[in-house]
C-alpha cells in the first residue's frame, strides 16, 4: 500500500461546526459578489505585483488629482483600493486554508484512488478462478472504459 499522508476522521461535529464558520464568514461579509468565467477574463489581471502599483497609483493621484479626467471618480478608485487592502489579510488566510484544504482533499483521495485500485487487480485475480466477481469487475472495471471518439463529417 502507498504511503498514507493523511489519516484523520472529520466527524460530524467538527463537519457542522465548519459549515456553521462559514456561514458566519459569508454573513460578515455580504458585500461579495459572483464572476462569471466571461466577466473575469474581459477584466484586467490583478494579483500580488499589482497590489503595490495600485496604492502608488492612488498616492499619484490624491497627490495630483488635476492629471484625471473627469470620468475616473478619485473617491472610487480610493475606495476599490481600501476594499483591496483591507480585505488582503483575510484573502490571504483564506487562500492559505483553501490550499490545506484542496491538499487534505487531494492526498485522501489520492490515497483512497491508489487502495481501490489495488482492491480492482486483486478482484480481478480473484475472478479469474472464481469467476465469483464479474458483474463487480464490469461496473468498476467502467472508470477505465475509453469513449469513442467523435469523427468529423466530411464537410
Amino acid at each position: 500500500m502507498p504511503s498514507n499522508r493523511i489519516d484523520a476522521v472529520f466527524s460530524t461535529e467538527q463537519r457542522e461546526k465548519a459549515q456553521a464558520a462559514l456561514a458566519t464568514l459569508a454573513e460578515a461579509l455580504p458585500f461579495l459578489i459572483n464572476l462569471s468565467t466571461e466577466e473575469r477574463a474581459a477584466m484586467p489581471k490583478f494579483g500580488e505585483m499589482n497590489r503595490s502599483f495600485v496604492v502608488k497609483a492612488l498616492a499619484v493621484a490624491e497627490a495630483h488629482p488635476e492629471i484625471l479626467p473627469a470620468s475616473l471618480s478619485l473617491a472610487e478608485f480610493r475606495a476599490d483600493v481600501e476594499l483591496v487592502e483591507d480585505i488582503y489579510p483575510l484573502h490571504h488566510a483564506v487562500q492559505t486554508l483553501l490550499r490545506k484544504v484542496d491538499d487534505t482533499y487531494f492526498a485522501a483521495g489520492s490515497e483512497a484512488y491508489a487502495a481501490a485500485l489495488l482492491v480492482y487487480q486483486y478482484a480481478k485475480v480473484h475472478n479469474v478462478g472464481t469467476g465469483a466477481l464479474e458483474e463487480t469487475l464490469d461496473d468498476l472495471g467502467r472508470r477505465f472504459a475509453r469513449r469513442a471518439r467523435k469523427v468529423a463529417a466530411p464537410g
